[in-house]
């Protein structure tokens, strides 16, 4: 667009002296901070080698104790060999192609830039898929609702928890579980933890934080401290439940395992234009291993 003129000004009417520049500098869109590969655990992964495999992860038998007495028979028990299987039955592609016109003479290197846009949505189109797959399959968490009635989170007198309080009963309900504490994770909504930091006056206890200096106080999530035991997770792909209750999940790093099968981006020649053909390949599969160590919850904000 030409550069406006007063009223009556006749000079170059037309405006082909003001050049239309185009900025060699492209507006990327923001990325959603995966966190699934950072809550799961990846075990099993070198097991397998292509689509449709099936891992088979032998359970570890459980031996009852029994009673004893001198002189009493022992009851002899059979070993249970029970199995859980993860298949590798998940997958997503891309495919686009650049033309060598548009290569040579465009100002923007469209082949670097379509690439780092398409492994990062199959990083995201897998993160929201594990977590969505994580919420569907979890154990809900005793005291947190349910499906199309959830629990309400604030500070008013009639709330359930307030945020503090909620990740508090998480970690009771994995302590009767006999979780370890080692590897636990807490994941909620953006406007989860907008909520948690009105408890500034909690948050920087360091009874809570266990350093005086906390991150939490800056909003540094994912954070470098624990609070009450949890390594806490915030991302936009926090699943909902069925009804579109919002959730919050919490466990233990060995509940879910992913296994990744085929990671493939490559590069051919169109054989009827002048272009090159860039396509993308994510093969993986998903299993919850310990459904007591992945609670999830149902919540709404007062």
């Amino acid at each position: 667009m030409a550069f406006g003129a007063a009223p009556g000004f006749g000079n170059l009417p037309q405006g082909n002296w003001s050049p239309v520049i185009f900025s060699q500098k492209v507006l990327t869109f923001f990325r959603t901070a995966a966190v699934a590969e950072a809550i799961t655990n990846t075990d099993f992964s070198g097991d397998i080698s292509d689509f449709g495999d099936t891992v088979r992860i032998i359970k570890e038998p459980l031996i009852t104790v029994q009673t004893y007495k001198r002189g009493k028979e022992l009851d002899i028990q059979a070993l249970d060999d029970a199995e859980l299987q993860m298949v590798i039955d998940q997958g997503f592609a891309y495919a686009f192609e650049v033309d060598d016109v548009e290569r040579e003479l465009s100002h923007i290197n469209w082949d670097s830039l379509a690439q780092s846009s398409a492994g990062y949505a199959l990083t995201d189109k897998f993160d929201e898929e594990v977590l969505q797959y994580m919420h569907d399959n979890a154990t809900d968490a005793t005291g947190f609702g349910s499906a199309g009635s959830p629990v309400v989170i604030g500070y008013g007198t009639t709330d359930a928890f307030t945020p503090l309080d909620a990740i508090n009963r998480m970690a009771r309900l994995l302590d009767d579980n006999d979780i370890p504490m080692e590897g636990r994770w807490f994941l909620g909504s953006p406007e989860y933890f907008e909520k948690l930091a009105v408890e500034d006056g909690k948050l920087i206890d360091a009874s809570v934080t266990e350093d005086p200096e906390s991150a939490i106080r800056s909003r540094k999530f994912v954070t470098s401290r624990m609070i009450h035991g949890f390594t806490l997770f915030k991302s936009t792909n926090n699943p909902l439940s069925s009804s579109s209750d919002v959730t919050i999940m919490a466990g233990h790093k060995s509940a879910v395992s992913t296994a990744t099968a085929i990671t493939k981006s490559e590069t051919t020649r169109r054989e009827k234009s002048f272009g090159t053909l860039y396509k993308g390949l994510l093969v993986y599969g998903r299993k919850v291993l310990r459904t007591e160590a992945l609670l999830t919850g149902y919540i709404s904000f007062s």
